[in-house]
């Protein structure tokens, strides 16, 4: 049986382009890709409650940990720390998966880009990026990678953690695809799909559902996933 995920569209962002969000108690963060703005949500009407000017460029991820944004500035390849308060960047530091994405290797105007899901847990920094299909798991203190393990797809974006221990949904937007996958060595244990026209951008999880945003159509909304008999 192929899982398919049914889209709940709650409300259209702020923003012009959603590409990251994190889960928190007071409000959902996201950052969007457009304007480069850092926003913080109603959960329930989508009211902006907080938004400060960022000095990322075309940010596709953002989390919250040890008492600061982290916000994935994928055009100029870096991970943006920042006051949780202001929005300020405090430091710079390069994304540890940059490169050429796959689909754009060999092209005339392919060029080098960054990571884009970020999230925290136990200290540590994990960063979801296309161009090495992997997760890199970093230690912000001396920025040193500590793990990193392979995902499916060739174009991974937002992540979020699953109820199991050690275990982190991964969407890859090019695919409609979000996989749970082991952390430890990447080994994947559920996946489903989400249909098109809706593509997974930013993913974050309240409360054991997953929430998305939607780049192309500033929805942002829930997925709930049942069988598809179609494919039994």
């Amino acid at each position: 049986m192929v899982k398919i995920a049914t889209v709940e569209k709650l409300f259209l962002s702020p923003g012009p382009q959603p590409n990251g969000l994190q889960a928190a108690a007071d409000g959902l963060w996201y950052i969007d890709q457009r304007d480069n703005k850092v926003y913080k949500l109603d959960w329930k009407t989508g009211k902006t409650l907080f938004e400060a000017q960022t000095t990322t460029d075309r940010s596709s991820g953002i989390t919250i940990g040890g008492g600061f944004l982290w916000i994935a500035s994928t055009y100029s390849s870096e991970i943006h720390k920042c006051d949780l308060k202001t929005g300020k960047t405090l430091a710079i530091l390069p994304s540890p998966g940059a490169g050429i994405n796959a689909p754009r290797e060999g092209l005339p105007d392919a060029r080098k880009t960054g990571d884009h899901g970020l999230e925290w847990k136990d200290g540590k920094l994990y960063v979801a990026s296309p161009p090495s299909q992997m997760i890199h798991v970093m230690d912000p203190v001396n920025w040193k990678e500590v793990h990193r393990c392979r995902v499916p797809g060739f174009r991974v974006h937002g992540i979020a953690w699953a109820r199991e221990e050690g275990m982190m949904w991964a969407a890859d937007t090019a695919m409609g695809v979000v996989s749970k996958v082991r952390i430890s060595d990447g080994r994947i244990y559920d996946m489903f799909r989400v249909a098109n026209p809706t593509e997974v951008h930013g993913m974050t999880i309240k409360d054991n559902v997953l929430w998305f945003c939607d780049a192309e159509t500033r929805d942002v909304g829930r997925l709930t996933v049942s069988m598809d008999p179609a494919f039994g």
